[in-house]
């Protein structure tokens, strides 16, 4: 396999630094773990991760083009994600001040929602143009690489996501006060917009 793959050892390796690093999907994991318990974060995060793995598989066909060749449609997916980021940030931060053992099911992301945020993210769509043209290779074994390439970004992402939901549901003990859970709201509300503007800044 690595043989004929070569690129893909060097592959996981990208594909663990881009999941386990801080970026809005693990700040929203890591707040809904921590708000609604360690269940809540799993369709979020199988969201996430399905939606990226199938963007790379889609890119891998071509279908990511148009954002290299329009880019006035690459501007408009970002400020389209940078908005809902916001609105998700301002829900957070202004999240009422109870304890964690209260919170509403209902305020949750959500599997859906993780998942459409991937797709209007042009960072997660340049992800994936990236992941194929670098490490995809050419030839007549191409697209069977694009679909490992997908599976194995699927399957480290998975892991990755859990470690913040891991971390959320361990700050969990000390969120029982009202006043303990309305610092994490907005600490974590001001983290994500922190990481929605300035990515749109940087």
């Amino acid at each position: 396999m690595l043989s004929s793959f070569p690129t893909l050892l060097p592959f996981l390796l990208f594909a663990f630094v881009a999941s386990i690093t801080p970026g809005p999907t693990n700040i929203l994991v890591l707040s809904n773990s921590a708000r609604f318990g360690l269940a809540a974060a799993v369709p979020i995060i199988v969201g996430a991760c399905a939606s990226a793995a199938l963007l790379v598989l889609l890119v891998g066909t071509g279908a990511g083009s148009s954002l290299t060749q329009w880019p006035l449609l690459q501007t408009l997916m970002q400020w389209a994600g940078v908005a809902w980021l916001t609105y998700l940030a301002w829900q957070i931060f202004r999240a009422p001040a109870v304890g964690v053992t209260t919170q509403k099911a209902e305020e949750r992301l959500g599997l859906l929602g993780a998942a459409s945020l991937q797709w209007i993210n042009p960072k997660t769509w340049m992800m994936a143009l990236a992941v194929v043209s670098v490490f995809a290779g050419v030839g007549e074994d191409r697209f069977a690489h694009v679909m490992y390439l997908s599976l194995a970004f699927f399957l480290i992402s998975l892991p990755c996501l859990g470690v913040w939901a891991l971390l959320g549901a361990g700050t969990s003990r000390w969120l029982r006060s009202p006043h303990a859970m309305q610092r994490f709201n907005r600490c974590m509300g001001l983290l994500l917009l922190g990481s929605a503007w300035l990515s749109v800044l940087a």
